[in-house]
């Protein structure tokens, strides 16, 4: 109860599907804050609010900064910065429930999914905090 006070004086708000998920807008610039157990992940398209944020949480909460994540929940996250392109793969959770279910040497099949997919607006979110900008 204590980190959803504080988060929220911070100028915060409480994604309203999922409670452990926070955005905060500032003009054009958004963090999100994700809390997972005791870890909090986040997300920024400005560097300068995110190192805000992290110097606001160290000051509220004994905290360690583990620098860029490069897996999530099993989820490995793919960043080419200079491309301005971020990819999450879960190959190690697909080979672990393959093995699971002692499929670790089926063959692959096609996916239903076209190449270079572009999302249109159809796919775009509809509640009213995601469509914040």
């Amino acid at each position: 109860m204590k980190f959803n006070k504080v988060i929220l004086s911070f100028g915060f708000v409480e994604n309203s599907v999922d409670q452990c998920i926070y955005i905060k807008f500032s003009g054009s610039k958004f963090i999100i804050l994700v809390l997972y157990v005791d870890d909090i992940l986040l997300a920024s398209n400005d560097v300068d609010l995110l190192h805000d944020t992290k110097k606001f949480l160290s000051s509220k909460f004994e905290m360690n900064d583990l620098g860029n994540t490069f897996f999530v929940l099993g989820i490995q996250i793919h960043r080419d910065r200079s491309r301005c392109i971020i990819g999450l793969l879960q190959k190690t959770y697909i080979n672990k429930a393959l093995t699971r279910y002692g499929m670790e040497n089926c063959a692959p099949g096609d996916t239903p999914a076209v190449k270079d997919d572009k999302f249109n607006l159809k796919q775009c979110p509809v509640i009213e905090l995601e469509k914040r900008t």
